[in-house]
């Protein structure tokens, strides 16, 4: 029986948690609240300690690092969440399958596959690219096995937070108002559905090939206005997408750290943003859910809480 920690209870480490718990493996998740999950024994993580990640991770085949900071602690948190996860997987034999996004990759010139080169400049994006090299390096140094599961921005039932499809999105489209958005609403941008995110994340875990490397979730991509056309209509309503000018978003982080941390990668906005992962549907086997189907599921969620 597999054994595996889940560091994270957010909108990927709890249903990761709970779909591995299903399927019978045995499964700890650990965050610093101790939040439950079905079927998994919950646990209280400071993951930026070495000595009690290494602790929580006795006897785990896996380790998936699924945390994530908020935007304007990342420079401080991620550095040693890192170094932890590292020193906890290679004390105890635990492989490491970490959940990361494409801000390394900078301002793409095409669609982004897992062996694009990574040219960001800035400040999240570079964390999480070195975060990325440490972890590899370790990796190629024999210390650990480790994988990185790379998806787009995230949509799915119920997703909260900063979510750029998510509730303020939705919940406005179906009211037939204007939902304010981010750059250019009319540019092709790739979204990863969560469920598809977290088959992923399962799928690099099991894989018997080679490790040290990235995989690319399986996404559909859609511009936000052909988005806001297809709820219409599907729901008979009549809403519309605007986007923020760039000016406005600038101002406003002059005075909110969190505003300042959206505007600086908001340039994903501003020209077609799309992931490649012809890869992982070869050699994982994973294919996106049917678009949609996700994209109704998703607006279903936010109608009934209406």
């Amino acid at each position: 029986m597999n054994k595996h920690l889940v560091v994270g209870a957010g909108l990927i480490g709890r249903p990761l948690a709970e779909r591995l718990a299903a399927r019978g493996d045995t499964v700890t998740i650990a965050t610093r609240s101790g939040s439950a999950a079905v079927g998994a024994t919950a646990r209280v993580l400071e993951a930026n300690d070495p000595a009690a990640f290494a602790h929580a991770a006795t006897d785990a085949s896996t380790i998936f690092l699924c945390t994530n900071p908020p935007y304007t602690d990342w420079a401080a948190q991620w550095p040693p969440i890192f170094e932890a996860a590292i020193a906890a997987a290679s004390a105890t034999d635990a492989r490491i399958v970490v959940m990361g996004n494409l801000y390394p990759y900078g301002a793409p010139a095409g669609a982004m596959t897992e062996h694009s080169p990574e040219t960001t400049t800035e400040a999240k994006g570079l964390i999480r690219q070195a975060g990325w090299a440490k972890m590899r390096a370790a990796h190629e140094a024999g210390h650990v096995r480790a994988v990185e599961v790379r998806a787009s921005d995230y949509f799915g039932p119920g997703a909260t937070g900063t979510a750029h499809l998510g509730g303020s999105f939705f919940t406005a489209v179906l009211g037939s108002k204007t939902a304010r958005v981010v750059g250019k609403p009319q540019l092709a941008h790739s979204w990863s559905y969560l469920p598809d995110i977290v088959t992923t994340l399962i799928a690099a875990a099991d894989y018997t090939g080679d490790w040290g490397r990235i995989w690319h979730v399986p996404s559909s991509t859609a511009s936000r206005t052909d988005i806001v056309g297809q709820v219409n209509a599907h729901y008979g309503t009549h809403g519309k997408v605007s986007g923020y000018p760039q000016l406005l978003l600038r101002s406003l982080g002059v005075v909110n750290p969190m505003m300042r941390e959206v505007w600086a990668s908001s340039y994903q906005f501003e020209m077609p943003y799309i992931i490649d992962s012809t890869e992982t549907a070869r050699e994982l086997d994973v294919t996106v859910t049917p678009w949609t189907g996700a994209l109704i599921a998703t607006a279903e969620s936010y109608r009934n809480k209406k």
